[in-house]
């Protein structure tokens, strides 16, 4: 069922277009435009939950829309050489075998809620990917250092969360 909650994940996932065409040439609306889908996250989730329209194609597609607005932003920033490939594939790999693992365990019946670990991962790969586009945008400050501080943060944290979750797997197995 399609509602409104529903409609802000697909707007999120539909926003993406003009992030990755923008951002490279003009990141601060590059900025807004990932800020907004950001934002999008949380509001879908809370609507979704205050009008107890929590759908399983809302449940399916929450995920999927924030891991693709991250790997966009990601590839991004290694085509315009902002960050070393190997960390962007440390952290989409990550991404791609947890959603394995999930879609695994689902098919056990075993649900693996998301855990504190990957919320605070999450927020570290947004704020990380906000600091790097307005690095030496708005007032000429240097960023990047603050920015890759934070992506490494949000890197190990998503190492560390994803080694939780196939410990969680492994022991409703």
């Amino acid at each position: 069922m399609v509602n409104i909650p529903t409609i802000i994940t697909f707007s999120r996932i539909l926003i993406i277009i003009p992030f990755v065409l923008v951002a490279p040439e003009n990141p601060v609306l590059g900025a807004v435009l990932f800020a907004v889908a950001s934002l999008t996250d949380f509001l879908d989730g809370y609507l979704a939950r205050r009008s107890r329209q929590v759908t399983k194609l809302g449940i399916l597609l929450d995920p999927i829309a924030d891991k693709l607005l991250v790997i966009s932003a990601l590839i991004v920033f290694v085509d315009m050489t902002v960050i070393p490939a190997w960390i962007a594939i440390v952290i989409i790999a990550r991404e791609f075998i947890i959603t394995g693992l999930r879609v695994v365990a689902l098919s056990k019946d075993i649900v693996i809620p998301a855990e504190m670990g990957g919320k605070i991962k999450v927020t570290a790969q947004i704020s990380s990917i906000l600091v790097l586009l307005l690095d030496r945008t708005l007032i000429a400050v240097d960023l990047y250092s603050a920015g890759i501080t934070l992506l490494w943060i949000a890197m190990v944290l998503g190492v560390v969360s994803g080694v939780q979750y196939f410990i969680i797997f492994y022991k409703r197995l």
